[in-house]
């Protein structure tokens, strides 16, 4: 039993270790009067990475024009829409600019600032496809990027035109769908389809701008009113000096930020984007190691008051595993990311939040194996230990683990190739592993097919060798 309660102890300092850290780096931001902002990943021309993975667009180079007007400091982190709305509304951060439309509904929730730019949404179908009008659409399926204003505007009419809407979280998803005939067209902000095109999408807008909107700013709703108030004044100053009008140029007209020079072959992608994939890549491999470390140690705490002889602690296991089983990783993710700060106005970092995830979901699994194994030792093995005279803790750690864990290795092994691929579903929360890299490249190149390659063969590659890892541990235990 002071073994367990070592363990414990070590999980709970070390948590509370990272959580307090965690802690400091945001009271030092809030010292410096930095201000988090939150952003899109993939949204050009308002925000994307550049060929040298530079985070611009017309929203960040606002924001950070606006800041150097009115002197103060911004940290722009391009977390995607969805996460960035969810971290504002927690308190994670500051405010969000991603070209989010002001709508009575938003507004709700959000205090937004003065308009910055207006749009309208536009249909694109396949470059010489059958589609030319809405009246068309009947019976067909149209896709949409969800959170937009074209998503809004498509299920505004779909009862009217007769057909079914398909929510996608990225741009270049939804493109495809349509290249690939699954739908029959797309509903997009203009200036947004008119960029896509312009970098080589084979889509054509059939339509003329409908159910224009105005983008703004947003805060949480009562909060950061000096914030909102500096965003108005820097806009108008960038306004009436000539500056906004400068930034809009830049990326709407047809030669800037455009890719097309860049090669777009496989290795020609790869060279290209090899820094930034390998970054993605070790933040992946660090989100598996740390969190599967986390795992191992409430799994193995978890699953050893599975086998006490205490009905207490062998229902606290069950429990424990049917929860964070039953729960899916992304609603969990979510849950700690954005529900526990909006219940506690605590911030957690986004790695933290990662790693508290799949410490809880991961180590679920480890603590059901865990608890096989030890349970599938001969139970005439503990009655002989006991028997010599062994308290039960001694008998556990001194015969009966050594030969669980011969077992307990293979399966693992395997639990962490599976933690590794968990990783990407932790891009709803913004961590940039490896295939939110493969978003942020896409979203510049519209490569999708090509990145998706490249990102999977890297993710087999690791895969295959850890495999192998786990059949040399499995062949070593039957020695």
């Amino acid at each position: 039993m002071k073994k367990l309660k070592v363990i414990f102890n070590a999980v709970v300092i070390s948590l509370f270790a990272l959580l307090i850290g965690a802690g400091f780096s945001n009271t030092a931001a809030h010292a410096d009067k930095t201000y988090q902002i939150g952003t899109d990943v993939t949204f050009p021309p308002f925000e994307f990475a550049n060929d040298q993975n530079k985070y611009v667009g017309i929203d960040i180079d606002l924001m950070k024009a606006i800041a150097k007007d009115q002197g103060f400091k911004v940290n722009i982190k391009p977390i995607g829409f969805n996460a960035a709305v969810q971290a504002t509304q927690s308190g994670q951060i500051d405010g969000v600019i991603a070209g989010m439309n002001i709508t009575p509904e938003r507004a709700q929730t959000f205090d937004f600032s003065n308009p910055y730019y207006k749009s309208g949404v536009v249909m694109a179908v396949k470059q010489g496809g059958s589609v030319k009008n809405l009246n068309q659409l009947k019976g067909k399926k149209v896709a949409v990027k969800t959170g937009t204003a074209g998503a809004a505007y498509a299920n505004s009419i779909k009862n009217k035109y007769g057909f079914k809407v398909v929510t996608f979280d990225d741009s270049n998803n939804m493109y495809q769908d349509v290249l690939t005939g699954n739908s029959a067209a797309c509903f997009e902000d203009q200036p947004v389809m008119q960029y896509s095109i312009k970098q080589g999408t084979k889509l054509q807008i059939v339509t003329k701008p409908a159910d224009s909107g105005s983008y703004g700013f947003a805060v949480d709703k009562g909060k950061n009113k000096v914030l909102l108030a500096k965003f108005n004044r820097g806009l108008a100053n960038l306004k009436k000096n000539g500056e906004y009008d400068k930034i809009v140029k830049h990326y709407l007209d047809s030669k800037g930020a455009s890719d097309s020079a860049n090669d777009r072959s496989f290795m020609g992608i790869l060279k290209q984007n090899r820094n930034f994939l390998w970054s993605g890549f070790k933040q992946t491999l660090w989100l598996s190691i740390v969190s599967i470390f986390f795992a191992t140690l409430f799994g193995v705490i978890v699953g050893l008051l599975g086998v006490l002889p205490y009905k207490f602690f062998q229902g606290l296991s069950s429990t424990l595993i049917y929860i964070f089983r039953g729960l899916p990783l992304l609603v969990l993710a979510l849950f700690i990311y954005t529900g526990i700060p909006t219940l506690t106005g605590t911030k957690i970092p986004a790695f933290i939040a990662g790693v508290v995830t799949l410490m809880f979901n991961e180590g679920a699994y480890i603590a059901a194996f865990v608890r096989g194994g030890i349970n599938s030792v001969d139970s005439g093995q503990m009655e002989a230990a006991r028997s010599l005279g062994l308290p039960f803790s001694k008998s556990m750690f001194k015969v009966i683990l050594p030969q669980g864990i011969k077992l307990i290795i293979p399966s693992f092994i395997n639990q962490f190739i599976i933690t590794l691929k968990d990783t990407s579903i932790l891009s709803i929360i913004g961590i940039l592993e490896l295939t939110q890299t493969g978003k942020i490249i896409i979203a510049r190149n519209l490569e999708g097919f090509k990145v998706w390659t490249i990102i999977a063969l890297i993710y087999l590659i690791v895969i295959t060798l850890l495999t192998w890892l786990s059949n040399w541990g499995e062949r070593r235990t039957r020695l």
